[in-house]
């Protein structure tokens, strides 16, 4: 994000919040006539729309009206973590096979035949 930007979000917003990637959310103090009030984040790091948890994507996106409280909403215990798109990381998912993993997997099955034309 600009630094031109960041300083007019910080001058004409108010800080409403900070998530657990250490992104920040704000609001600006006044809405335009006919309009509601606009809704801010200033990412952490790298400019990366996955890493707004989904707590914080309701209130961004005015699907919540109030922000999520600070010790966040309780998870049912089927929910996963919260993690950013890891595409393109050395995290990300390589299935077996794939050049990065040394281009080798297991010999296919029995139910499998080669198409030869």
């Amino acid at each position: 994000m600009h630094l031109l930007s960041k300083l007019m979000i910080r001058l004409t917003a108010q800080k409403i919040g900070t998530d657990e990637f250490g992104n920040q959310y704000f609001e600006t103090r006044k809405a335009k006539r006919g309009q509601r009030k606009r809704r801010y984040v200033i990412y952490n790091g790298q400019v990366e729309a996955s890493k707004v948890p989904a707590d914080w994507h309701g209130w961004l996106h005015y699907t919540e009206q109030s922000p999520p409280p600070e010790t966040g909403y309780i998870a049912h215990d089927w929910q996963q973590e919260h993690l950013p798109n890891l595409t393109g990381t050395k995290y990300a998912y390589r299935p077996a096979g794939h050049v990065l993993k040394g281009g080798k997997r297991k010999k296919a099955t029995g139910d499998y035949e080669a198409w030869t034309p």
